[in-house]
């Protein structure tokens, strides 16, 4: 592991704005990529359990993105160059994918570990950073599928979340923006350390619906457990199916979920349990157990 970077003399002195001048300044409108879930320097953190669909979901962003398209209930406004990084699949699983979506966006562009002649650099680390601004350039979007095999491999560090955060901040600063793609624990809650939350825009939980079956294929829910800025509609969950046409086409769709999380939560609240509990039974993090009782709370539906 290399040594912590300590602070010297030499570093330049930071920027400081009074608060008047803060307000006075002119400052650039942040662009949506996605909308409403997806603007210029966002980061997003897409997680859930293996094999539940979440590749899916990314290309079909990413896919939507490039091609100024739509995806889900989502939509861009125009074209945006699009650089996929992705570290576990077969470059033939993802080609199979890639072609269930049509045409292909000439703005989408993907680095796949398996068509390199030598290993991915490891992203939580400089060298490995340098070597993917090298050859990426400066896209507008930028999705990392998936994290445990992107960075922290090369020492055994699956958790160096702090020095990747550095280089998503970054990224940040020159207005690019990044999905996230992550592997959920046995709990259901995203692998690793839960600070990675704090300098992320938009958490996405994907998770099987109550009453899934098998034969049913990619049917999955997602949830928004952290969405800075956006409200109202845009953060209610929602159900989506994955099917194909007789041409091999993908064909989305999707639907509210049955039952919002919020509704979820309240009846195991009234039926007793504490928000550490209700966390448990609903695979969310006590962070946001709290959260929804607070929500619960202000809205009067506690008995």
């Amino acid at each position: 592991m290399p040594p912590r970077r300590q602070t010297c003399p030499t570093d330049p002195p930071m920027a400081r704005l009074s608060a008047p001048d803060l307000l006075a300044t002119a400052l650039p409108e942040r662009e949506v990529i996605l909308d409403p879930i997806l603007s210029q320097k966002s980061l997003v953190l897409l997680y859930g359990p293996r094999g539940l669909g979440k590749t899916f979901v990314a290309l079909g962003i990413a896919w939507a993105a490039a091609s100024g398209g739509s995806f889900l209930k989502w939509r861009a406004s125009r074209p945006r160059r699009v650089i996929y990084l992705d570290g576990e699949m077969a470059a033939v699983d993802i080609q199979r994918r890639l072609a269930m979506l049509g045409p292909a966006p000439p703005d989408l562009d993907f680095i796949l570990a398996d068509l390199q002649g030598h290993s991915l650099p490891d992203l939580g680390y400089e060298e490995g950073q340098a070597a993917f601004v090298r050859s990426c350039g400066r896209p507008d979007l930028v999705v990392l599928d998936n994290l445990a095999s992107l960075a922290g491999f090369r020492a055994g560090d699956p958790d160096c979340w702090s020095r990747l955060q550095r280089f998503l901040m970054l990224l940040r600063r020159v207005g690019v923006a990044v999905l996230i793609v992550h592997h959920a624990n046995k709990k259901g809650l995203q692998r690793g350390t839960s600070r990675r939350e704090d300098v992320l825009d938009t958490v996405i939980a994907i998770r099987r619906p109550a009453d899934y079956e098998p034969r049913q294929g990619a049917r999955f829910e997602l949830h928004f457990e952290k969405a800075r800025g956006l409200l109202g509609e845009a953060v209610d969950p929602i159900e989506a199916r994955l099917e194909t046409d007789a041409g091999g086409r993908a064909r989305w769709s999707w639907q509210p979920a049955h039952q919002s999380e919020l509704e979820r939560a309240v009846a195991l609240l009234n039926a007793g349990l504490n928000p550490s509990q209700v966390g448990r039974e609903l695979g969310i993090s006590i962070a946001k157990s709290y959260r929804l009782r607070a929500r619960a709370m202000e809205k009067g539906l506690l008995g």
